[in-house]
C-alpha cells in the first residue's frame, strides 16, 4: 500500500512528523506532502510465527526474515513494522526519535497460538496498511505547541496540554489531572460511577492521566476510577505499575533497573523520583531508541507543564544517570 508522509507543524515544538494514508479526514490536520513510502508488509503476504521469551510472546516474520509484528501474551498492545517516522521537539531536545514501529491495540489480550484463529489474519492484514494516528503519534498531540482539534460536540480532545493549575501561594502545580479534567467531561467509571471533571483543571493531564488519556479516551483501552485492580487501568501510576493489565515486563524490585532490553515502544515505565514515600510516582510511555542512542519516553510533568519527551525537568531518558534514570524502577506492556 501506498502511504503519504506527511508533516504536523507544532507552534513552539517544530515539527512533528507522521505517516499517514491519504485521504485522512477526521483523523489529523491537513498536512504537507513529503515523500510517498511502502509499507512493509502487503495484505496477503506469507508469514512465520516465531515463540520467544522473555516475555513469552509471539513474532511475526514476513518471507525474509524480517520482524512484522510483535504481540506478547496477556497485554493488547502489539508492535508493528510500518513506514518510518520521526518525532520531534527541538525547544527542549536536539535529539529525534526516528523509529519504524506502529503501536496498535488488540480487542483481547494475546494468547500463545492466537494467530491460527479465524480473527487474526484479516486484523493483521488490517493494521499492516492503518495510517491513522498510533499511540505514539497520539501521545505526540498532547505536547507543548500541539493545535487543538475539537469534536462535534465541541468537546476539545487534543492539543497542548498543562500539567495543573497554579498550586495556592504559587508553589509549583497542583496533580490530580485525570483525562476527564482536561476534556471537562463527566465519566462514569464501572467501578466508580460518574465523576465530574475539575473546572480549574481543564485542559491539564498529570502523569498518570496523560497514559490513560492516550491509551483510555483516544484509543479504547478500558479505564477504572479507583487504584483497585479490575478490567482496565487503574487511576495512578502505582497502581497501573502494581495491578494494571497486561504483562509486567520490568518488575519493580524498589532499585535502578537497566533492563532497557525488554523494552519495545509503547511500554509503560514508571519512577520513582519523589521525595518521601516509598512509591511509584511517575509514569511515562516508551518510545524506542533516540537519534542519540538513548532509551527515550515521554511524560507529563510538573516542570515542563505538561506532556513533553524533551529535557526540560530532567532529561526524559531511561540510560543517562540522570534523575528520571536513576528513579527508573519498573515496566509494564498493557
Amino acid at each position: 500500500m501506498t502511504v503519504l508522509l506527511g508533516v504536523i507543524c507544532v507552534s513552539g515544538a517544530g515539527a512533528v512528523y507522521v505517516a499517514m494514508q491519504e485521504p485522512v479526514a477526521d483523523q489529523l490536520p491537513k498536512a504537507l506532502p513529503l515523500e510517498k513510502v511502502t509499507a512493509s508488509a502487503p495484505a496477503g503476504a506469507s508469514f512465520r510465527f516465531d515463540r520467544l521469551d522473555g516475555p513469552p510472546r509471539t513474532v511475526v516474520r514476513d518471507a525474509n526474515g524480517a520482524v512484522v509484528a510483535t504481540m506478547t501474551d496477556g497485554a493488547r498492545t502489539v508492535a508493528l513494522t510500518g513506514p518510518a517516522r520521526s518525532f520531534k521537539e527541538p525547544a527542549f531536545t536536539t535529539a529525534a526519535v526516528n523509529t519504524t514501529v506502529w503501536v496498535r491495540l488488540l480487542d483481547q489480550p494475546w494468547e500463545a497460538g492466537a494467530e491460527k484463529a479465524q480473527w487474526f489474519r484479516p486484523w493483521l492484514d488490517k493494521v499492516l496498511t492503518d495510517q491513522s494516528p498510533d499511540v505514539l503519534a497520539v501521545a505526540m498531540e498532547y505536547l507543548n505547541g500541539a493545535p487543538a482539534e475539537k469534536d462535534a460536540k465541541a468537546v476539545r480532545f487534543r492539543g497542548d496540554a498543562q500539567f495543573g493549575p497554579v498550586a495556592a501561594g504559587g508553589a509549583g502545580r497542583l496533580e490530580q489531572s485525570d483525562f476527564l479534567d482536561y476534556l471537562g467531561l463527566t465519566w462514569t467509571f464501572p467501578d466508580a460511577g460518574a465523576r465530574k471533571p475539575k473546572p480549574a483543571h481543564l485542559g491539564a493531564l498529570d502523569c498518570s492521566g496523560f497514559v490513560r488519556m492516550v491509551y483510555g479516551y483516544r484509543l479504547g483501552y478500558p479505564l477504572l476510577g479507583t487504584n483497585e485492580a479490575g478490567q482496565g487501568l487503574p487511576r495512578r501510576a502505582f497502581a497501573i505499575a502494581e495491578s494494571g493489565p497486561g504483562a509486567l515486563v520490568v518488575p519493580n524490585r524498589r532499585q535502578r533497573t537497566t533492563e532497557y532490553g525488554v523494552l519495545q515502544p509503547g511500554d509503560l515505565v514508571f519512577f520513582e523520583v519523589e521525595q518521601g514515600e516509598d512509591q511509584l510516582d511517575h509514569a511515562g510511555i516508551y518510545l524506542g531508541l533516540d537519534s542519540d542512542g538513548h532509551h527515550r519516553f515521554v511524560s507529563s510533568r510538573e516542570r515542563a507543564n505538561g506532556p513533553t519527551f524533551g529535557d526540560l525537568g530532567g532529561t526524559s531518558l531511561l540510560d543517562d544517570g540522570g534523575m528520571y534514570s536513576r528513579g527508573f524502577r519498573a515496566a509494564r506492556r498493557i
